[in-house]
């Protein structure tokens, strides 16, 4: 417990339940439309599932992490076709 303190007083934290969940979510989803879009040479969903696999790792705010992730997963779902 006492690491878990200093590790705090350095800045560094354990993420939230909900944020790994949403990293999980949202990775998941990314890779789903980055396979649809490398079979269909689809280079838009090809980039967004990219960028949803990759963005958990520059987002340190839970509320941001869902925000973002629930906007491309929509812009997924309106390009699936």
């Amino acid at each position: 417990m006492n690491e878990l303190a200093s590790l705090a007083s350095l800045g560094l934290e354990l993420p939230s339940p909900s944020y790994i969940a949403g990293s999980i979510l949202f990775g998941i989803v990314g890779y789903l439309a980055f396979r649809r879009g490398r079979k269909t040479s689809r280079s838009e969903l090809t980039w967004c599932g990219v960028v949803l696999m990759v963005y958990p790792y520059a987002v340190s705010q839970t509320w941001l992490l869902w925000v973002v992730g629930a906007v491309l997963c929509f812009w997924i779902f309106a390009r699936w076709d």
